[in-house]
């Protein structure tokens, strides 16, 4: 009788099977990854594509206000693109994006393997990204009984009473809570994560003296939102109240306050605004001092400072309710207190200048995108510091002096240093680096796009031109003002076009960038681009600020510093 071969002597059992669909696994590695870099191109990723979306959404606006009397949409899609443009803006381009960039550098810059939780950094992302697609889905499925339809229309602030069921009929105001309650659930866990990892993960040697700035803005930036966002959870909850059980929070004609949504929003949407620009400030904080080949200049100056715009922006909420009547008492502590976090922010001007003077600068594209939000930040915050006088607000609220303050600061200083970080960080993310030249015709035309359209839109303000309008007659005196403003827009556009022409060619195409082509000093740099699914095959010890700097100079007699190759074998990871 033949003996009969065991099966395991034939096939080798542990032998990977070929995958019979490739893009099925993946998508699959995709969405159940729990990797904090993984994670961080997502928020990206998804970030990215509601800029295109909301930037689409604008320039249906500017073509409506390019002449008077236009009828290119109707009064209703107006409202509803407004609408959209401004809640995609705030809470699916800006929030993704930086918690984003976040989540995927904070560990790397403390010398850590992933995120504290990252189960609950997974669940944070997705249900961020679930709040974005159930706001779209308004679109088809809010016609609810009434055929009212598309999207919601009562403006990113959503007053009352635009929201009460009798304005705002159909469900698409409810798919507008719904979505803002999950993202906002999400910005908290990512949040708690960014705390967690920084207080209890920091690589040996990594004191709290030694923290990239970065990482020490993204701290307060947390800290930030888990005092922000719970009014504005609170606040969502009592409106679903008032429209489907009854309640009359907001409902004036039943003993509510119209001015009580206007508070809880605004001590969530002013704290908003910090929350979104203290992590751009930490993008300066890394590549101005690089590009300067400087230390940044004042180190405990600018935690003191990060630290004090923290503080001071949870008390300014109110300077955007001058006009409501709040009295002689409460305006005067408003703009005390708008006027006061001038200081710590002028502070950190001076302190980018200073580290600017006297370096040896090289103006690659991400160092221009840094100095044009330096000239921009500085003009968006004078332009503040004039709508923090109650009387001169008095005269320019509801104007589109107000609107081009505020893009200043969400374009001029946030999305200019956005895009400095993706030029800077993007060949770590990669493994290539960006093309220097279609990033310079990027700048360029987006620099020129921006003051077309915002320097100008002053001007319409302070002539007398509200926001929110539809359109205006001609005898106004507005309308070369606003073929301008719209002109820009379009520039921008075509700036942004080339942006994401350039991320999709040069990841095919770009030069190799490896490990550190900028010859930078934080521990990103030490890692491979990109770096391996553990970050770093032996966690690094380090002795100083600029830890590379200490790996580079062996010679200094300050450097303190241990390192070994993180493309070692990921069993060490295991």
């Amino acid at each position: 009788m033949a003996t009969q071969t065991p099966i395991t002597e034939v096939v080798d059992l542990t032998a990977p099977k070929p995958p019979k669909h490739l893009w099925l696994e993946v998508a699959h590695d995709w969405v159940t990854t729990v990797d904090h870099k993984k994670i961080g191109l997502m928020y990206m990723g998804f970030a990215l594509f509601f800029l295109l979306v909301a930037g689409f959404q604008v320039l249906l606006i500017r073509i409506q206000l390019f002449v008077p009397n236009n009828d290119f949409v109707s009064p209703e899609v107006f409202n509803r693109l407004f609408t959209m443009h401004g809640t995609t803006m705030v809470f699916f381009v800006g929030m993704p994006l930086l918690f984003g960039l976040g989540n995927y550098l904070v560990p790397l810059m403390i010398g850590a393997r992933d995120m504290a939780f990252p189960r609950l950094n997974a669940f944070s992302f997705w249900i961020s990204a679930f709040g974005g697609i159930l706001l779209y889905f308004s679109y088809i499925g809010s016609d609810g009984l009434y055929g009212a339809g598309s999207a919601p229309n009562v403006g990113w602030f959503a007053y009352a009473p635009l929201t009460s069921p009798a304005f705002s009929r159909g469900n698409s105001t409810d798919y507008w809570i719904i979505a803002l309650l999950l993202t906002g659930i999400g910005t908290i866990g990512t949040s708690l994560n960014i705390v967690a990892t920084t207080i209890s993960m920091r690589c040996p040697g990594m004191k709290m003296s030694r923290l990239p700035l970065l990482v020490w803005l993204y701290l307060v930036t947390a800290f930030m939102v888990f005092i922000a966002v719970g009014p504005l959870t609170a606040a969502q909850i009592m409106l679903l109240f008032d429209r489907f059980l009854g309640s009359h929070f907001f409902d004036t004609q039943a003993g509510g306050s119209a001015v009580l949504w206007m508070h809880f929003f605004w001590i969530f949407g002013h704290p908003e605004v910090y929350i979104l620009v203290l992590p751009a400030f930490g993008f300066a904080n890394e590549i101005i001092p690089v590009f300067s080949r400087k230390a940044i200049f004042g180190y405990p100056a600018m935690v003191a400072a990060t630290v004090g715009i923290g503080f001071i922006s949870m008390s300014v909420w109110a300077h955007h309710m001058f006009t409501v009547g709040m009295g002689a008492n409460a305006n005067t502590f408003f703009v005390l207190a708008t006027m006061a976090i001038a200081v710590p922010t002028g502070i950190k001007i001076f302190n980018w200048l200073a580290t600017l003077w006297g370096g040896q600068i090289r103006f690659t594209v991400a160092m221009m995108f840094a100095i044009g939000f330096l000239f921009q930040f500085l003009i968006a915050g004078l332009t503040g510091i004039m709508l923090s006088s109650a009387p001169f607000d008095w005269q320019v609220h509801n104007t589109y002096f107000v609107v081009a303050h505020f893009h200043y600061v969400l374009v001029g200083a946030i999305l200019f240093m956005i895009f400095s970080a993706f030029y800077y960080w993007y060949p770590k993310m990669s493994g290539r680096m960006l093309s220097e030249r279609l990033g310079k015709w990027h700048f360029w035309l987006f620099l020129i796009g921006f003051h077309l359209t915002f320097d100008f839109m002053h001007i319409p303000g302070l002539l007398g031109m509200p926001r929110r309008i539809y359109t205006y007659e001609a005898d106004r005196g507005w309308m070369i003002w606003n073929m301008i403003v719209s002109t820009g827009a379009f520039v921008q556009a075509v700036g942004v076009t080339i942006f994401v022409y350039n991320l999709i060619h040069s990841y095919f195409k770009g030069e190799i960038a490896g490990a550190d082509p900028w010859d930078a000093w934080t521990l990103e740099w030490t890692t491979t681009s990109p770096p391996p699914a553990y970050n770093f095959a032996k966690i690094p010890s380090v002795g100083s600020r600029r830890p590379l700097w200490d790996l580079k100079h062996p010679e200094d007699p300050d450097s303190n510093y241990e390192f070994n190759d993180s493309t070692a074998d990921e069993e060490s990871y295991r």
